[in-house]
């Protein structure tokens, strides 16, 4: 039997790409019958069932086409399969809000990435996903093959609103929804609560895709200053006067980029801010469970009166299975339901939401946790080793999560270090672009657990060091 190319080839694949060797040297050319099932079969060393899946997508494809009753043909279109240019850093790109996440996505397997905001696959719980796979496998053809409900999978919301009741935020189950992601939980909130022209609040520096998608809706951003306990009291309270916003967007636990968790006095001033001023707040809980214990949450402060409370499951459980939530009073819920039903016609894949509850709900997610919050501390304890070498000092360090917001040395501009980087295949996160007022050029969004290889800090000296010799000439 031949042997698949690579290590990851199934024994289609091994036919298929053989068929398509033959049409590419022309051993097979336009209008030529294929071997029959059997006889290629025999050939290959595999059954006949492998040899007619690999047909069945050849002719899919459009490389081969069926005659009934009369076997498989080379296509009249057939030609080698096309080479699609790889993906790759974009040297040119504006540094703008899409920065990060267009370099860290379209990013190949040799490129480092300490900017990007995810955390290493092979931290993930990849055989309890993959037990979980093999039960849905399983599950009744309608959970295989239909829509999802339009509230999302009874298990998995049962699950989250006994989580909720754990931080003291008790939920009836018609004040939560599951969405096809934590963006577009956003982004349905955003459809719910604000028209163009309107103005939204966010924090200076905030996740770059807050201001993405504000930017989406045409609505004006104005941004408050973050300080290590939370934004900036005075300033909230006197935007609110003089502004007006809809909307403040907000991550009151690990902050993102800072790290920074708002303390208690915090948040109650906040709150009684929101309320003198008719504002709604967006709770991003995304990175809730990297926390070694709770802080003070907005929703559980505020019951869900003026606060609402998302997340999703990209940080500790996979980014591929998209799903997140929305827990809000019940009226909004219905609203939104129709929004989700208008945008996507029903809810998240019950493909994602199944095999999530089946993970959370298993005895090895609550130990998937404890080892990751372990591994972290560790790693943020020598990273900021490693940061201080370069005379790169952390703004705080944070009681959790993956994330140091770093201040460069000499006044360096986080651009020009990001883009030296880009140049030797490492993507950096530069300041910027998490904020709305362009004053964070000296510093860095750091993600530990991406930063264990030795190239990223030679790579982080040499871009530093070129700075320094370019403002010194």
């Amino acid at each position: 039997m031949k042997k698949p190319k690579n290590r990851g080839a199934t024994r289609t694949d091994t036919v298929m790409h053989e068929i398509r060797a033959k049409v590419a040297k022309r051993t097979l050319a336009v209008g030529d019958r294929l071997p029959s099932v059997r006889r290629f079969a025999a050939t290959m060393g595999v059954s006949p069932s492998t040899v007619v899946e690999a047909y069945d997508r050849l002719a899919a494809e459009g490389l081969i086409r069926a005659r009934r009753g009369s076997g498989f043909y080379v296509s009249g279109t057939a030609l080698p399969p096309l080479a699609f240019k790889e993906t790759g850093p974009k040297l040119d790109r504006a540094v703008d809000p899409f920065w990060v996440s267009r370099q860290s996505l379209e990013a190949d397997a040799r490129v480092l990435k300490p900017g990007c905001g995810w955390l290493p696959s092979d931290w993930m719980p990849g055989e309890d996903l993959r037990r979980a796979f093999r039960k849905f496998a399983r599950a009744d053809d309608h959970l295989l093959t239909e829509y999802g409900s339009t509230r999302g999978a009874i298990n998995l919301r049962r699950h989250l609103l006994a989580r909720f009741a754990e931080d003291a935020l008790e939920l009836t189950p018609d004040q939560l929804l599951l969405t096809a992601s934590g963006t577009q939980a956003i982004d349905l909130i955003c459809r719910f609560l604000l028209r163009p022209g309107d103005t939204a609040l966010i924090d200076d520096p905030c996740y770059f895709n807050f201001r993405a998608l504000l930017r989406v809706h045409q609505v004006k951003i104005v941004g408050v200053p973050y300080t290590p306990s939370g934004p900036d009291v005075a300033r909230f309270e006197a935007i609110l006067a003089s502004e007006r916003p809809r909307l403040y967007i907000t991550n009151s636990a690990l902050h993102n980029p800072t790290g920074a968790t708002m303390s208690l006095q915090t948040a109650h001033r906040l709150l009684s801010a929101a309320e003198a001023h008719d504002l709604t707040i967006v709770e991003d809980d995304i990175f809730a469970d990297l926390e070694p214990d709770p802080s003070p949450r907005l929703a559980a402060l505020d019951g869900l009166r003026r606060v609402i409370r998302i997340g999703s499951f990209s940080k500790t459980l996979s980014a591929s299975l998209r799903c997140g939530y929305i827990a809000t009073r019940p009226d909004w819920i219905e609203d939104l339901v129709d929004l989700q039903v208008a945008t996507s016609f029903g809810g998240p894949s019950p493909v994602a939401t199944e095999v999530l509850a089946d993970v959370l709900t298993g005895g090895g997610y609550r130990k998937h946790m404890d080892e990751l919050r372990s591994k972290l501390a560790r790693l943020r304890r020598r990273t900021s080793d490693k940061l201080r070498d370069l005379n790169i000092e952390p703004w705080v360090m944070p009681r959790g999560g993956f994330h140091l917001w770093c201040k460069l040395p000499n006044a360096r501009d986080s651009a020009a270090v990001a883009r030296a980087a880009l140049k030797e295949d490492v993507v950096l996160a530069p300041g910027n672009v998490f904020s709305v007022s362009d004053t964070a050029s000296e510093f860095l969004r750091v993600n530990v657990a991406q930063s264990t290889d030795p190239r990223v800090w030679d790579v982080m000296r040499r871009a530093i060091d070129a700075g320094n010799r370019g403002a010194a000439e």
